[in-house]
């Protein structure tokens, strides 16, 4: 997942404001350099070209997507729990956002559009970047001895399916989100280690 400066961050989060509030056409060079008040030279410096700066948008708002892993310090059931309810809660406000609306309803615009890349780069700059970093911190969890399972990318997608459901594709055709996503992301992951977890409660039980 690349880094930006704080900076960068802000101008990503411009580009994000254009796009949902004035389509494809409103992400241009020049429109972003005066809403982000920097030079089309700094844009070019950071991102290169337009995919360039689809692909940091997207790596962007992926990176909003926690899975709160913490190096050092050993791993218990409620450190894991919770790191995959944070995981499940941000997944869900993300998801249900209107800039990650607003990018998948526009790949699938294009879809069928020969030369278009952004379906492509949502994949590699954002999904899998998100189910690379939850996928490390199941791994996490079964090194542990909490979590049991043969394949680690078959769990994260039965985690995945818990969290997600069909609520994902109901926004993208115009209902609403959740009202409570803790919530949701809480039974998903209770759901989750009813199937997968070897010891889900605390050391002084629950």
């Amino acid at each position: 997942m690349p880094e930006f400066t704080p900076r960068q961050n802000a101008v990503l989060e411009q580009a994000l404001k254009l796009l949902v509030s004035g389509g494809e056409k409103a992400l241009t060079t020049s429109g972003l350099a005066r809403a982000a008040n920097c030079s089309k030279e700094s844009l070019y410096k950071w991102f290169g070209d337009r995919d360039g700066l689809l692909a940091a948008m997207i790596a962007y708002q992926a990176s909003k997507v926690r899975t709160a892993e913490r190096s050092g310090g050993r791993l218990t059931a409620d450190l894991l729990r919770e790191h995959l309810e944070v995981f499940g809660r941000d997944l869900l406000e993300v998801l249900s956002g209107d800039v990650s609306l607003a990018l998948n309803r526009l790949a699938v615009g294009q879809a069928s559009r020969e030369g278009s890349k952004l379906g492509t780069l949502l994949i590699e700059h954002g999904r899998r970047q998100i189910d690379r970093r939850a996928i490390g911190l199941m791994d996490a969890g079964r090194r542990a001895g909490l979590l049991r399972f043969e394949d680690a990318d078959s769990a994260y997608h039965t985690l995945y399916g818990l969290i997600v459901s069909d609520l994902h594709v109901r926004m993208l055709l115009g209902e609403p989100g959740l009202k409570d996503n803790a919530r949701q992301a809480k039974k998903a992951v209770a759901a989750f280690l009813v199937l997968h977890g070897l010891d889900t409660n605390s050391e002084g039980g629950n």
